[in-house]
């Protein structure tokens, strides 16, 4: 660490992974060293931006575990996160059968995706705490086993109306392997590591798009659309199997929360009243909307206006798939290390922009009748810088914090799913013979998402922030956590003798702090110190 670095509440290399469930990840290594000091350079924000670059956090978050993930960690990881496109797309195939088995209406059937997605959208919010309270293993696999439930009850329900009903609770209980596999990963990296991990994670669970709707298809040649459920009932037993026997619990009882409903409201208010948080959570939701109306759009676009058959619509959405997996690889590999994280973000941000761009102009017939094959780039564009934004978003938002990563988690998935449902609908208001407003809610989601980024994150910040609820570590600057007395962390700031900071944390002994207000015999820092 370079001379001007210092760091608030512990080291920033995180905490040891608790054991007390499961195999232990692995033995843990020597104590990092403590930071360097050096002097302050006077008050700053908490609400600034994080911005790590190459070098920093380029290792696994907490001591205790080892470098990287095990490879079936990383497996179950990725294979959590790819509940709820399991559930929404091999299901897909199945809906004008379910539409005649049930005597229904297409509307009313479509109703099973929409309650399914605000399932897993509400089911974060209660999931996500209750792992910062319980740990990560058991509220996933009581979410687990309720997901193979109303799997279960799904492949036998008699009534539409039924069917809805177990949809929107197999949507809640999902939701579990979404929410907690983000708060496993903060557990496990900090910094730039656990944007390379999240960006190894989309790899795996981007497979699931493209094979999902594939294997729907195939099972419907040899079963009905109970067999569908039937099949992901299996899958979701496999899951939690795996889960029960071989992913260990990855957060310590001393880093658990011990309130009730009224610490998790107050944790996710203290999350949102950080600007810059919150910032990357509307940065996320609306860099979402712009893939869920590609999804929700683009079977009518291709095949209705363009004329493309249904094997072509397949490839082009297996390719767009393909190119969001192949930008996460090289967000993760090239990119994360080298170039500081915000401005990868904005990067993928403007292309997104420009590529809604050009698809409003051409379904608008700016260029003229232009045909499939440059709205197909164009859409192959979007989904791509899709690969640069959504995991790079997700792992500057949980930097923010250390002791809230379910909760944080929860925020994150809940409104990336939220919003991205209230666009959905918004792409059919016109009907099914233009894609105007699909170029709309794109060109506008993404509009927002920059706006968001740049006025509420403020990347062009020259420090970086790695936490909000247990200390602020800045580059070349260290602000205590809301400044209070003992920073939240008791008068000894949970190092013993000497504080973290020695002689000169915070700007010497002879600021604004009082007597012990920077680094004393006990550490004590007193109102004021940080002001």
């Amino acid at each position: 660490m370079s001379e001007g670095e210092a760091s608030v509440s512990g080291p920033a290399s995180g905490r040891v992974p608790a054991t007390t469930s499961g195999p232990a990840l692995g033995p843990a290594p020597g104590p990092a060293p403590g930071p360097a000091p050096g002097p302050a350079s006077g008050p700053v924000s908490a609400t600034a931006a994080p911005a790590p670059v190459a070098g920093e956090g380029g290792r696994s978050g907490k001591p205790g575990t080892p470098g990287r993930a095990p490879l079936l960690v990383t497996l179950i990881l990725g294979s959590l996160t790819a509940t709820a496109p399991l559930a929404m797309d091999m299901y897909l195939p199945a809906l004008p059968e379910v539409t005649r088995a049930l005597g229904s209406t297409a509307s009313t059937v479509q109703l099973t995706l929409t309650t399914c997605l605000a399932g897993m959208a509400l089911g974060q919010l209660v999931v996500g705490p209750m792992s910062d309270r319980w740990g990560r293993r058991r509220p996933l696999l009581i979410g687990l086993g309720v997901y193979v439930v109303a799997t279960a009850l799904c492949a036998v329900a008699p009534t539409v109306e039924l069917l809805i009903a177990f949809r929107l609770l197999q949507g809640l209980a999902g939701a579990a392997g979404i929410v907690i596999a983000r708060a496993v990963a903060r557990d496990l990296y900090d910094g730039v590591a656990m944007a390379r991990f999240f960006s190894t994670l989309m790899l795996i669970s981007g497979v699931a798009p493209i094979v999902a709707p594939l294997i729907g298809g195939q099972l419907l040649r040899v079963t009905d659309w109970r067999g569908v459920f039937a099949v992901l009932t299996l899958l979701g037993v496999l899951m939690a199997a795996v889960v029960w026997r071989k992913l260990p619990e990855t957060l310590e009882p001393a880093d658990r929360h011990r309130g009730g409903a009224g610490e998790a409201l107050g944790s996710m208010r203290r999350l949102l009243a950080d600007r810059a948080f919150s910032g990357y959570v509307l940065t996320g939701g609306f860099a979402f909307a712009c893939l869920f109306a590609y999804v929700a759009a683009s079977p009518f676009v291709i095949q209705e206006i363009y004329g493309a058959s249904p094997q072509t619509f397949s490839l082009l959405f297996g390719a767009n798939s393909v190119g969001l997996m192949i930008m996460g690889q090289i967000n993760g590999k090239v990119l994360v290390g080298r170039v500081r994280l915000d401005r990868v973000l904005g990067l993928g941000l403007a292309v997104v922009v420009t590529a809604a761009t050009a698809i409003l102009l051409m379904a608008l017939g700016v260029f003229g009748d232009v045909g499939l094959a440059p709205m197909a780039v164009a859409l192959f564009v979007l989904m791509s810088a899709m690969g640069i934004t959504m995991p790079n978003t997700q792992a500057l938002a949980l930097m923010r914090t250390r002791h809230s990563a379910g909760s944080a988690s929860a925020l994150l998935g809940t409104a990336s799913f939220l919003i991205g449902a209230v666009a959905s609908p918004l792409v059919g208001v016109a009907g099914e013979d233009t894609a105007v407003p699909m170029g709309i809610v794109q060109l506008v989601a993404a509009l927002v998402a920059l706006t968001c980024f740049v006025g509420m994150c403020r990347p062009w910040g020259g420090h970086t922030n790695t936490g909000t609820d247990d200390g602020i570590t800045f580059r070349g600057r260290t602000a205590g956590a809301a400044g209070g007395p003992g920073a939240a962390d008791g008068p000894d700031m949970a190092d013993g003798p000497g504080g973290t900071g020695g002689p000169g944390r915070a700007g010497g002994s002879g600021r604004t702090g009082g007597p012990g207000g920077t680094g004393g015999s006990g550490g004590t820092e007193r109102a004021g110190a940080d002001s």
